[in-house]
């Protein structure tokens, strides 16, 4: 697995509720969900540009 980089992520109560519930669906960590929903945007975004 490629390293990771920490770093400090500040979310309103909010969101990281609505982000926390999502991840217990998904039987993931807060951090994992974030992580996956980042990865999926960005590979949607390399892919929009490749079409272009």
């Amino acid at each position: 697995m490629a390293e990771r980089k920490p770093f400090v992520l500040r979310l309103p109560e909010d969101l990281f509720r609505e982000l926390q519930a999502w991840a217990e669906q998904e039987l993931r960590s807060v951090n994992g969900q974030i992580e996956y929903i980042l990865r999926e945007a960005a590979e949607r975004r390399r892919s929009e540009r490749r079409k272009r």
